[in-house]
């Protein structure tokens, strides 16, 4: 009953946030913060067990579906110094901090908090930036940043946590073989899944089928990539982008029913994890008992965790430049706005939060470190959080390139009505086909080839195409209360009921997507 008031409570206030365009992840912290100190709330913990391959993989593998492996290939550089290098430069950073001001903790304890802390969580910094329409680029590069960054801080973290327990056979050696395995692992059991997993999908012809077949995806990549020692994360990752990648090769059908089911699961994981990030606040200070030395050592470590990120960047985006031609001849150079927001979008989450929960209780240190990384998760996510939306608008880093999105837009649409028309003529040259209904299906295609192009012309008013989705879908809503109507008056039973509107509602979602 805890659970589901929890689950229900946080889908509220999901839901409050947005309705008023608020970000929602901030917003559920803040008010899990609040709830957290009423007397009789509670206490709630992550265990580490269930969040990440029940929480974590799902929400991980849904990002993939959605991301572009192409942009991700065209940026395999900046996000790959993202996602490695600046995750091992913050375990590093905040590590040697954290050793130097936190009395009596220890070098390898130091360097767990700082792989604890390393990997951003994406969700608010990209929910705030495509509400405020950042660059495409900067998207791609925190989206790719937010899907390889947890599988290079928990590989660090299983390194610095054997260090830190005193495992007899352990050395940097073989930590660093064991990163190396964990990646390359995970890639190939992602990849050999998701091969497998398309293959069959293909075969079943079922979208319901499908669907279901998809949504066992992130658990099993998951599950068999760390039953080999393989890097779960980096699995469900792979497995993820390559059946986003190949999702065209499937059933209408599947494609529908996964971009509705994956959306309702992002927003049921995500309201949930952020609620039980602030949530958790309480019991941690008190597990800890943390005096005003330990307040101050943690406002510096908040402070290590957000500067490093800044050091790491602006140097990142500019130094290969200057050092290699082919980079500047491929790449554009970013401005400085651009590189700034990226360096203020480091908010953190639910790995951190989940790898904290993971340290083992003999761990020397383990009540100071997992502290400390609440600090870091709740501070990023409210500060850094709440004044990105201000920083974004007040830098005016807005998306330039949607002028010639639209215009290649149009020209495809156009090459592909083109081609409809084209295969139109030749199953229609025996006469089989009405030519009133020819006529109907050569102006819906001249309707489709027509509308980005109207789009692009006419910025500043309504469109011919954008007036016939508003006056098509009232007709569409007069439709369906007329079968309601017949249904309610017995003239129609629910079966007949449903098949009509299962149309009519799939040809407002078209219109919708137009």
């Amino acid at each position: 009953m805890e659970l589901l008031l929890l689950v229900l409570g946080a889908l509220a206030v999901a839901t409050l946030a947005r309705r008023e365009d608020w970000p929602a992840p901030l917003v559920l912290t803040a008010v899990g913060i609040g709830v957290s100190f009423i007397p009789g709330v509670p206490e709630f913990r992550l265990d580490p067990e269930l969040v990440l391959p029940l929480v974590l993989a799902p929400l991980l593998y849904s990002a993939s579906l959605n991301s572009s492996y192409l942009d991700i290939r065209a940026n395999i550089r900046p996000i790959g110094l993202l996602a490695v290098g600046l995750v091992l430069a913050t375990t590093a950073a905040v590590g040697l901090v954290a050793y130097w001001v936190v009395p009596g903790l220890g070098l390898a304890p130091a360097l767990v908090l700082g792989a604890v802390v390393a990997p951003p969580d994406a969700v608010a910094a990209v929910a705030i930036g495509r509400r405020l329409g950042l660059p495409r680029r900067a998207m791609t590069l925190l989206t790719g940043e937010s899907l390889g960054n947890d599988a290079t801080a928990l590989t660090a973290f299983k390194v610095a946590v054997a260090a830190a327990i005193g495992a007899t056979s352990f050395s940097w050696s073989d930590g660093l073989l064991t990163f190396l395995e964990a990646a390359i692992g995970g890639v190939v059991v992602g990849l050999l899944l998701a091969v497998a997993v398309h293959a069959i999908r293909l075969r079943i012809g079922d979208g319901v089928l499908e669907s279901a077949l998809g949504l066992l995806v992130p658990f099993a990549a998951y599950l068999i990539a760390e039953e080999v020692h393989a890097s779960g994360v980096l699995a469900v990752v792979v497995a993820g982008l390559y059946l986003g990648h190949n999702s065209p090769a499937a059933g209408f059908s599947t494609r529908l029913q996964e971009t509705a089911v994956w959306r309702s699961v992002d927003v049921l994981l995500e309201s949930l994890v952020f609620a039980l990030i602030g949530l958790q606040v309480r019991t941690v200070f008190a597990d800890a008992s943390p005096d005003w030395d330990m307040v101050g050592a943690s406002v510096v470590v908040l402070l290590s965790a957000v500067l490093v990120r800044f050091v790491w960047v602006f140097p990142s985006a500019y130094v290969p430049r200057a050092l290699s031609r082919r980079v500047r001849e491929r790449e554009q150079a970013p401005g400085w706005r651009q590189v700034l927001v990226i360096g203020w979008a480091g908010m953190r989450g639910v790995v951190s939060l989940a790898a904290a929960a993971a340290i083992p209780l003999e761990m020397p240190g383990r009540d100071v470190v997992v502290l400390l990384a609440f600090v870091v998760t709740v501070g990023t996510l409210l500060v850094q959080g709440l004044t990105l939306p201000a920083l974004i608008r007040g830098l005016g880093v807005r998306d330039t390139g949607e002028q010639q999105r639209l215009l290649a837009q149009a020209q495809a649409q156009n090459e592909a009505a083109r081609a409809s028309l084209s295969r139109l003529d030749e199953i229609t040259a025996d006469g089989s086909v009405p030519e009133h209904m020819v006529r109907r299906l050569r102006s819906l295609a001249e309707h489709r080839g027509n509308a980005a192009w109207e789009r692009l012309g006419r910025q500043d008013q309504e469109s011919p195409a954008a007036a016939y989705r508003r006056a098509r879908k009232e007709m569409l809503t007069a439709e369906r209360a007329a079968f309601v109507a017949a249904r309610d008056r017995g003239e129609i039973d629910d079966e007949t009921l449903r098949v009509v509107q299962r149309e009519l509602d799939l040809e407002e979602a078209v219109l919708s997507r137009e």
